[in-house]
């Protein structure tokens, strides 16, 4: 999503006269996005801007600014620990930001501009030259109120894109040679709940009623458009029709990131994740009930307050029955203002570490057996380019988000599909031969 906002706001101050720079040395204005999901990611950027901003003695006219979640959440306070930042905009305001950054190139300093979270977000359609692929924000905002997550706070709530505005933007994409897009919201699923996306109250032509299916409906019929992925999932989204509609169009890809956190009912009730371990395990079922192969990646917490080593070892467990394809582990860090960061963080450090290490191994004895099953299979490649450890090989993506680095034919171009017989894995590679 921060990939997203920033390519906008790029597209933005080129459309207002901007020249992008190819280096951060090379460039007179530089603009951090930030992130407050865990602690790290708010002292990088911090550590960033003050960086930054200490560049600006010798450069005095270099302009200096501030978007995204920890803009949203310090507010004015981030000019008392950056004192020479330029501008510091919030969330749901990105297209705000060439206006800003002129007034900051007039001479203007510690300019805030943070909206309410209720305020209707400002959502640009720009893109870059993104090649082939590119990224359609769907869904702004959160209304799940997980206990340790400060988006609802940051990114306000729940909004959904009218279909017919997403249709139109993917549609322009296609006609500029984009072949993938990947659907962005916080609980992707949710589209349309909250706000009305569609307004005609017709049932689809498939029969679909739920909002999320009937959209990708229409944009799987966008021509052009050979695959479709969205992120981040919920189990409650998982439903039968989201299936039926998986398994009817080809071109949305076998592959969905479905975030679990715990496989404890206990810690995922003190959570407030709105679902239970059987619950959770169903979905998975669900997905790869209706299609055979599919690719399940998720994200995992550990040491979350009150996690016991037997509500540990009931994640390891959920986490062998689901079969994994990928895992995101972290380390529980406490947000400010959020509900689990008034419980005892009584996990230690060191102990986090262990959990966090464990599951990283399990990962990789389970990814390395799904990755195996795919040898002697022709996987459909989409081409990303030079491979970035070694450029004589060449990578891309399977439809299942596995990457498969392989040696290129004479002439192949980026946004190519072609067929890689699979001959050897890593835990989170394939491997292989371009076919015929």
């Amino acid at each position: 999503m921060n990939v997203r906002d920033s390519e906008a706001v790029e597209a933005l101050l080129v459309a207002n006269g901007h020249m992008s720079a190819a280096r951060e040395d090379d460039a007179d204005i530089v603009i951090v996005n930030s992130c407050s999901v865990r602690g790290k990611a708010e002292d990088k950027a911090l550590g960033k801007l003050g960086l930054l901003c200490a560049t600006k003695r010798d450069r005095p006219g270099r302009v200096v600014g501030l978007m995204g979640c920890m803009a949203q959440r310090l507010g004015a306070d981030i000019f008392r620990k950056i004192p020479k930042l330029d501008f510091s905009v919030g969330t749901r305001q990105c297209g705000a930001i060439p206006r800003l950054v002129a007034r900051a190139i007039s001479g203007e300093t510690n300019i805030c501009e943070i909206a309410s979270p209720d305020t209707p977000p400002d959502v640009p359609d720009a893109h870059g030259e993104s090649g082939f692929s590119a990224f359609v924000t769907i869904l702004l905002g959160c209304n799940r109120r997980c206990a340790y997550c400060i988006v609802p706070d940051v990114r306000g709530p729940e909004f959904s894109r009218p279909a017919t505005e997403v249709v139109a933007e993917i549609t322009e994409l296609a006609r500029h040679g984009i072949r993938e897009v990947t659907l962005l919201g916080q609980s992707v699923m949710r589209y349309g709940i909250a706000n009305a996306a569609w307004a005609d109250g017709t049932v689809s032509p498939n029969g679909f009623t739920e909002p999320f299916p009937r959209l990708l409906e229409a944009v799987a019929a966008i021509p052009g458009i050979i695959r479709i992925r969205f992120t981040s999932g919920h189990p409650s989204g998982c439903t039968e029709e989201l299936v039926r509609a998986m398994r009817l169009f080809p071109n949305i890809c076998r592959h969905l990131h479905l975030p679990v956190q715990s496989g404890s009912d206990r810690i995922l009730n003190r959570m407030r994740r709105g679902y239970t371990r059987a619950d959770y395990l169903a979905a998975a079922h669900r997905l790869r009930g209706g299609m055979p192969g599919f690719a399940l990646t998720t994200d995992v917490i550990v040491g979350f307050p009150g996690e016991t080593v037997e509500d540990f070892e009931h994640t390891r467990t959920l986490m062998d029955e689901a079969d994994f394809d990928n895992a995101f582990i972290f380390k529980y860090s406490p947000r400010p203002g959020t509900p689990a960061a008034a419980m005892k963080d009584d996990v230690p450090g060191e102990e986090k570490m262990r959990r966090n290490q464990v599951l990283l191994a399990d990962q990789d004895v389970r990814g390395e057996a799904a990755n195996q099953r795919l040898v002697g299979t022709v996987q459909e490649v989409l081409v990303e380019g030079p491979s970035l450890r070694n450029e004589e090989r060449w990578a891309g993506r399977s439809p299942g988000n596995k990457i498969v680095i392989f040696d290129p034919p004479a002439g192949l171009q980026p946004g190519t599909v072609v067929g890689v017989h699979i001959t050897r894995t890593a835990p989170q590679t394939l491997y292989g031969e371009c076919v015929p």
